[in-house]
């Protein structure tokens, strides 16, 4: 085995226990929780590695990195995830090769993506990325809709051609009410996800939580967390 490759499998173990135990001491099944490995600035060779090891869902968030890096990954049994904030221009890019895009959060997205997929032939499930951070009708730091924005964003979904509405995401907000409150961050869009259900029951993915806080997201109900450093280390700086 390589090097590179027992630090993946020692680092994988690792999360894999952390998930184990929140599941356990929030009364869950582990199966109710998805790992996404976001392997941005990390080479295709780790991808390979991770997929070796039975990781199944990656994730990146530039679509300059992630496009080469899915094609050179193709063949492996994997779903891409896109969670990057989303420019209307990369968006016939990322319709190629992105089984998810997770980045939701105007009208316009919604419109080109369902445009680039239909043209591509492919269904691109979506979530809408909530900013918690964010006043009504504006965005947040890190991308995302405030929460009054999110029927809208969810009905829009549900009703473009070649895309479907699968659910919610947010990234832990690093001002506002919610600052420093990851776990009730989490549970404010649980709450929101489980309003959404009322009219879009298949809606049903909850994706939050990263390396530093993925217990709060399982405790207050996620069902994907998005794991980068913890598995593959430290980044290196972006060029």
């Amino acid at each position: 085995m390589s090097d590179r490759r027992a630090e993946l499998a020692a680092n994988l173990a690792r999360v894999e226990e952390r998930i184990s135990s929140a599941c356990a001491a929030a009364g869950r099944k582990r199966e109710e929780v998805t790992l996404i490995v976001v392997t941005k600035t990390y080479p295709a060779s780790d991808v390979r590695l991770l997929a070796e090891l039975g990781v199944r869902h990656v994730a990146e968030n530039r679509d300059q990195d992630a496009a080469p890096k899915a094609a050179a990954c193709a063949d492996l049994p994997l779903t891409w995830h896109f969670v990057g904030q989303l420019q209307t221009n990369k968006v016939r890019s990322v319709a190629g090769y992105a089984q998810v895009v997770q980045s939701v959060d105007r009208p316009k997205l919604v419109s080109a993506l369902s445009a680039a997929a239909q043209k591509a032939d492919r269904e691109l499930g979506c979530l809408v990325q909530v900013a918690l951070d964010a006043e009504a009708g504006g965005r947040g730091e890190r991308g995302g809709a405030a929460p009054d924005a999110v029927p809208e964003l969810a009905e829009l979904l549900a009703g473009a051609p070649g895309l479907r509405f699968d659910g919610l995401m947010t990234v832990a907000p690093l001002a506002g009410p919610y600052a420093g409150r990851e776990q009730a961050a989490f549970a404010r869009l649980v709450e929101l996800s489980s309003r959404l259900r009322v009219d879009h029951p298949a809606a049903t993915m909850v994706s939050a939580g990263m390396s530093g806080d993925l217990e709060e997201a399982v405790t207050a109900g996620a069902t994907h967390v998005r794991v980068g450093t913890a598995v593959l280390g430290s980044r290196p700086p972006l060029g």
